[in-house]
């Protein structure tokens, strides 16, 4: 698609009203404890590099002013040999800070690695990775670090860093491989694998950002670790008491009996040194939190900006009136009558496989899904609806498991392929590019570290590598635009736009890479009525003039019953029921379909009764004999013990049909689509006999009538 230089120019105008990454570092600033903090670590490092140049004396070097408190010559005072304290002072700086810095960079790296690379990969990795950080945790750390410093007494600073890395590296890792795995489940990290991004990306974007703060944390707190432990290695005297540091200069003290003699000048800058610093990185500390966390970030960092951001908003404006925005061709209405079938699922069975055996979570769930058509897929929480999309967008992780069934893909020019039959290179290819999927809960699909512009240019690097930086931000403005969401928009945190807006941002994610098919999973979870009239129509409009298909899922009957063209019902992982939406609102078929509906009140005609579905879903792990829906259905009869229903093929009275998984309707065709020959017991014969001779007798409504859609 070509891009227009107005979209250009808009995504320049709405770049420039960002504010740009340095306020962050001005937001950083502002707080005094953590300005304080940085100041008072600055001068530690800055003194440290400097000391062989501002040093006034050689720290070893004796004198004849022995114990001599603080002087204009001796700012620090001496020791009893006559060492210029002050010298030594600075010297020691270096090693400490040298220890304390090295040790926090090998230790946060370690932990990082391990902690994170245990928590994504899972399975025999992460069992052997944590077994590993177990053995570690429970080894006690200060033994363990005399016991190595003293076979090192002589290797310096290298040494000590290595003790601190081997004794302190286990903790950090234990707790970044907790966060990794509650970040793994995480839609925004699906999102981020269905489309197609590698895995190291997936760790450096989605993964790492969300632990900033939590490693910056360990950063600062190992530094000041590794700075005690050196002091008191050195003070107990198993660290090279030749070379200078402070805990060098307090080992000397305590050697020559300062606190004895009342010499308080040579141990106190020691200890006062240590004390301020760890003090400091507290301080810088606290303020990490606050400078990483979008949330935690005020709105606005000065008049200035918001000065900048009005004038932008002008430029926005008089860019938009330069030329209208790209739009494809309206496409052909969908009916059904249509022939033009994008997605063919067959006989797709879908299990979790574990200790116990397998459980089937999707159970020979068949259908076809037409070009430019919505299927709305709907059932009770545990039926299915969620597995059959993520095995649709082959997203579904062990244990799960698709142990049967086909999903053939037909592309615009007629050629079909096999999405079970993909590899990890045309899988790759083919979400996002051909089928995306909109997760539901936008706050927790997209990633709260990273502004919404940047999550949806994301996909488009991810598969368009050739696009420059200006075309990307073209197509990121034209995408907020189709779906309703103010080009400034681009550069807000997920927690700065509404529910609605979210939602829509996802659906922008959608569709960002123009595809032919796109699951939302539950796109209205948690949203008011009249923002899900917003998304509804959204998505409606988009269809209409994008021509996409949708496979729809929800809870809200009511919802799916406007927006789709054809209706699913699932119960216990199976199919047991498929109509066009008008046909299933005014003439349902099976007994859950009806009680379904019987749930939701009407805002016209007589009042009635909700009377709902007694009792809960099965356990898929011990489904009843026969019908899964029996035990909660009021028209049961003996036959619905025996026998599985299959899906039969029932005519409506206007023209067309439904599809319905009940013995009630046995006297109808078989469909095409079920196999007779997989159930014995499954005889039209034999089911329509049992049907004619049995009934509820506690039930008014008779098997006709139910199958008729008509009442006493």
């Amino acid at each position: 698609m070509a891009l227009q230089p107005a979209a250009l120019a808009e995504a320049d105008a709405t770049a420039e009203s960002s504010g740009g990454p340095n306020h962050l570092w001005l937001r950083l600033l502002r707080s005094p404890l953590t300005l304080s903090g940085l100041v008072i670590v600055l001068i530690f490092v800055v003194l440290a590099v400097i000391a062989p140049w501002v040093s006034p004396y050689d720290p070893s070097a004796v004198s004849d002013s022995t114990l001599v408190g603080p002087s204009a010559s001796h700012w620090l005072g001496t020791t009893q040999n006559g060492q210029d304290i002050l010298s030594q002072m600075l010297y020691g700086a270096r090693a400490s800070m040298f220890v304390g810095i090295g040790a926090a960079v090998l230790t946060t790296l370690l932990s990082v690695l391990v902690g994170v690379t245990a928590g994504y990969i899972g399975g025999i990795g992460d069992e052997l990775l944590s077994l590993l950080a177990n053995v570690f945790l429970v080894l006690p750390s200060l033994p363990l670090t005399i016991i190595l410093a003293a076979y090192l007494p002589h290797s310096g600073s290298l040494g000590i860093i290595l003790v601190i890395t081997v004794t302190g590296w286990a903790w950090g890792a234990r707790v970044l491989r907790a966060q990794t795995l509650s970040l793994r489940k995480r839609d925004f990290v699906e999102a981020a694998r269905a489309t197609g991004e590698r895995t190291w990306r997936i760790i450096l974007k989605d993964i790492l950002p969300n632990q900033v703060a939590v490693i910056a944390a360990s950063f600062l707190g190992t530094v000041t670790g590794a700075i005690l432990t050196q002091a008191s290695l050195a003070f107990l005297g198993l660290a090279d008491v030749t070379q200078w540091s402070w805990g060098t200069i307090l080992y000397w003290a305590q050697t020559g009996s300062a606190l004895l003699t009342g010499a308080w000048w040579w141990f106190v800058p020691a200890g006062l040194a240590i004390a301020v610093l760890g003090t400091a990185l507290s301080l810088v500390n606290f303020g990490i939190d606050e400078f990483i966390n979008p949330r935690l970030r005020q709105a606005g960092i000065g008049t200035k900006k918001a000065q900048r951001g009005q004038v932008s908003a002008k430029r926005v404006r008089r860019v938009k009136r330069r030329g209208p925005a790209v739009r494809r061709p309206a496409a052909a209405p969908f009916t059904q009558d249509s022939t033009d079938v994008v997605l063919d699922v067959r006989n797709l069975r879908v299990e979790y496989v574990g200790e116990g055996g397998r459980t089937p979570a999707v159970s020979d769930v068949s259908f076809t899904l037409r070009r430019g058509e919505v299927l709305g897929i709907a059932g009770e929480s545990g039926s299915g609806k969620s597995t059959l999309a993520y095995a649709i967008t082959r997203l579904h992780k062990p244990p799960a498991e698709i142990s049967q069934g086909e999903i053939h893909y037909t592309k615009p020019d007629g050629s079909t392929v096999d999405v079970l039959a993909m590899d990890d290179t045309e899988l790759r290819e083919f979400r996002w590019e051909e089928l995306s999927i909109v997760f539901q809960s936008a706050m927790h699909a997209l990633n709260p570290v990273l502004r919404i512009g940047a999550q949806i240019e994301d996909v488009i690097v991810a598969h368009r590598p050739g696009m420059n930086a200006p075309e990307r931000a073209a197509r990121v403005i034209e995408l907020l635009g189709i779906v309703g969401i103010p080009a400034d928009r681009a550069n807000s945190y997920p927690h700065e736009l509404s529910g609605g807006m979210r939602q829509r941002a996802m659906i922008a994610v959608g569709l960002a890479l123009d595809p032919e098919i796109i699951v939302m999973d539950e796109p209205t979870t948690a949203l008011d009525v009249v923002i899900q009239r917003q998304i509804i129509e959204k998505i409606m409009e988009l269809k209409d003039r994008l021509g996409f298909s949708v496979v729809f899922i929800t809870h809200d009957l009511s919802l799916l019953i406007e927006l789709s063209d054809t209706i699913a019902v699932m119960y216990g992982g199976k199919v047991v029921e498929m109509a066009a939406a008008d046909d299933f609102y005014r003439r349902p078929q099976h007994p859950y379909s009806r009680g379904l509906l019987a749930s939701f009140p009407t805002l016209g005609g007589p009042k009635r009764e909700l009377t709902g579905i007694a009792g809960s879903p099965p356990d898929l792990r011990r489904l009843p004999s026969g019908c899964a829906f029996r035990p909660r259905c009021p028209h049961a009869f003996d036959a619905c013990a025996a026998q599985v229903p299959q899906l039969y093929r029932i005519g409506a009275p206007g023209g067309g049909s439904s599809l319905a998984a009940c013995l009630l309707h046995t006297d109808a065709s078989p469909d095409q689509a079920a196999d007779p020959a997989a159930d014995p017991a499954s005889d039209p014969k034999t089911d329509t006999a049992a049907a004619a001779g049995a009934g509820d007798p506690h039930s008014e409504t008779t098997p006709n009538e139910l199958a008729t859609g008509e009442t006493r």
